[in-house]
């Protein structure tokens, strides 16, 4: 499933940015759930070196995804990102 890239996930995005942190930083301040909005969950985890994130659709329906700290400056500025989720086993 394609992760919707709008509004919701470019603010999780922006204020990941906003940090201003390194990926070595990001790993010292891991969390599973240090971003969270009405269908986004999610933070930095140290074993994957990405952000993990759960989306929930409009069904509540959980997809799991993951991004990269440049992934994450681009979705801030608004270019185009392609990311997939996968249902959780």
């Amino acid at each position: 499933m394609d992760i919707p890239i709008e509004d919701e996930l470019k603010s999780i995005c922006i204020e990941i940015v906003n940090q201003d942190y390194s990926t070595h930083q990001w790993l010292e301040i891991e969390s599973s759930d240090m971003f969270q909005s009405p269908s986004f969950v999610g933070g930095f985890d140290a074993d994957e070196v990405e952000f993990c994130f759960s989306y929930f659709d409009e069904n509540r329906t959980e997809f799991w995804f993951q991004f990269t700290l440049d992934q994450a400056k681009s979705i801030s500025k608004g270019e185009s990102v392609k990311l997939s989720g996968l249902k959780p086993e």
